[in-house]
């Protein structure tokens, strides 16, 4: 969230007249376990309020998988509850989920029958595929690279995703997921995996930042960052927001 988002955000800044601050509130986890998940979702309120009281104008929440460890459709009631905690702070935010966001990025695309690649544990890895299921989509192949510690995940080279993703089957696949997490980088290797793969090349923080952008009435549009931020899905008038 602190990396890749900052820099599809950043980049627009050479095409378009808005410009973005970016403030964080951390949730605690060192490793990724359902237990520690469960945990750091009950951080969440907390964050929000903080966030709020900088007067943000849409906040995201970073962790795809705890969303998903919560139960099916559960992005929906974290997004609704938090945005009520803003509403409480006199400081009303749109409040995105990168699991919300995968969701709607996929929605978007059109794209019914997936792939992925995750860093979690097999079971972490099967959690989320079931999640996305349960939206409406097929999983025809996933990848799970069972990395436990967060830091590790951070700090993974985004371009090894090259060869990775040549392990995956994607014949029949309308897009593939290249990092289901947003910890784990993807963004470099996005447009090398597109063109080989020659379908849409999506990734938990790309999702993210394309519903931030819509949320906020600004174009989704970002260089370099795949088809879903090309502007073949825009879907609003590019706008300047101040203090955005």
């Amino acid at each position: 969230m602190e990396t890749e988002i900052p820099a599809m955000l950043l980049r627009r800044q050479k095409e378009f007249a808005e410009r973005f601050t970016f403030h964080s509130s951390r949730m605690r986890m060192k490793h990724v376990t359902k237990e520690e998940l469960v945990k750091m979702d009950g951080d969440s309120d907390r964050c929000a309020l903080e966030l709020s009281d900088a007067r943000v104008d849409v906040l995201g929440y970073a962790c795809l998988v705890a969303i998903m460890s919560m139960g099916h459709g559960y992005h929906r009631i974290s997004e609704t509850r938090l945005h009520g905690r803003t509403v409480e702070n006199g400081a009303p935010a749109p409040v995105v989920t990168s699991a919300g966001a995968l969701i709607h990025g996929l929605s978007t695309l059109k794209a019914r029958k997936i792939a992925i690649v995750t860093p979690y544990m097999k079971p972490l890895t099967k959690l989320v595929v079931d999640y996305i299921e349960a939206e409406g989509f097929e999983v025809l192949d996933s990848i799970s690279l069972e990395i436990s510690d967060n830091i590790a995940v951070g700090a993974r080279d985004p371009l090894a995703l090259v060869d990775i993703s040549k392990k995956l089957n994607i014949s029949g696949v309308d897009a593939v997921v290249l990092s289901a997490c947003v910890q784990m980088p993807s963004l470099a290797a996005v447009p090398e995996v597109e063109h080989r793969l020659d379908v849409p090349v999506i990734s938990a923080a790309i999702c993210t930042v394309h519903q931030m952008l819509e949320k906020l009435g600004l174009d989704q549009v970002v260089p370099d960052a795949g088809a879903l931020l090309s502007g073949a899905f825009a879907t609003s008038a590019p706008v300047a927001l101040a203090g955005s």
